[in-house]
């Protein structure tokens, strides 16, 4: 259990560093900003868990297919993770108002944003950002 909380706190502080080195998120390519406040947990898979990392994806997009990967190593218990591809799920692409790709969001179990990422993201950033939100939340 030890090495579990080391290995979080390792990768929280590489993506505090990759953040202040890195500056934004946002690409220099993304052209939209819009990143989803809340969303209803009964549109996504598990709504009972307590937290979701739902992650809009294009077909057509080379960069969405590494950041789901990524995703996809979040999944527990406690962590429900979706793959949102918009030929599949056009309707919470327009629901949402996601009209940029990659677009991944981790949300509460009320279905609040906590954390939201657009385009690349990588592993050490996305465990990061998973572990800081969870454990502001149980402070």
């Amino acid at each position: 259990m030890d090495r579990v909380f080391l290995v979080l706190g390792a990768l929280a502080v590489a993506g505090l560093v990759a953040g202040l080195l890195g500056g934004s998120r946002l690409g220099k390519y993304v052209q939209s900003t819009h990143i989803p406040q809340l969303l209803d947990r009964r549109d996504f898979v598990r709504p009972e868990a307590p937290w979701l990392v739902a992650v809009f994806t294009s077909e057509t997009c080379d960069t969405c297919a590494g950041v789901w990967e990524r995703a996809l190593h979040l999944e527990s218990s406690s962590v429900a993770v979706q793959q949102l591809e918009i030929s599949a799920e056009t309707k919470l692409h327009k629901r949402y108002r996601i009209d940029a790709v990659p677009t991944l969001v981790v949300a509460d179990d009320d279905g609040v944003v906590q954390n939201a990422f657009l385009g690349p993201v990588t592993s050490a950033e996305l465990w990061a950002a998973v572990a800081s939100t969870r454990s502001d939340s149980a402070q």
